[in-house]
């Protein structure tokens, strides 16, 4: 039923900063803004400004501008690397141009850091959002097949760590600071 992303939404504290964000240290293009004064789904008056930037695939990240709502404030019960957007790059070259780019705009990146099967770097963008380029190190189609074939068992496993409960602090040989 479900094929693939249309869209997902985030708020942003300022358009332009965000336009020339994602355009220029990101490298994607502005393809959509609508702007109204009344929420359609909810009737509610809250003007704001939703913009677009499109992916290949035809999905878009957006983000809405919403100036007359208090700021935006981070969960703090969260840590920050958590709640991330990760972005698919097909190539490792392609991953050291983004980090390239990035640190030509002035943004700090953490990485490349190796998972195994993918790397990623790591960024903030000008609203906190914390971001990740992926380039995929294995074979995507049987990897994800075996990956989803693991995933029910170690959800299971996870059940069960849980009611053990876990110590309040890491073994020193474990706490490694992984970024995740």
């Amino acid at each position: 039923m479900i094929n693939r992303f249309n869209h997902v939404a985030f708020r942003c504290k300022d358009a332009v900063e965000t336009v020339e964000f994602y355009t220029k240290a990101v490298g994607l293009p502005f393809v959509h803004a609508v702007s109204n004064d009344v929420v359609p789904s909810v009737k509610m008056y809250c003007p704001h400004l939703h913009i677009f930037f499109g992916l290949r695939d035809g999905s878009s990240i957006a983000f809405f501008e919403v100036p007359t709502m208090p700021p935006a404030i981070p969960d703090t019960n969260t840590p920050s690397w958590v709640q991330h957007i990760s972005f698919d790059v097909s190539t490792d070259e392609a991953l050291e141009e983004g980090k390239k780019r990035l640190k030509e705009y002035g943004i700090d990146v953490l990485g490349p850091v190796d998972h195994g099967f993918a790397r990623s770097i790591y960024f903030f963008d000008p609203n906190g959002h914390r971001l990740e380029f992926t380039h995929w190190l294995e074979n995507e189609d049987s990897d994800r097949a075996r990956y989803q074939a693991q995933a029910r068992p170690l959800l299971n496993e996870w059940i069960e760590r849980k009611a053990k409960g876990f110590p309040k602090h890491a073994p020193s040989d474990t706490a490694d600071g992984s970024q995740g």
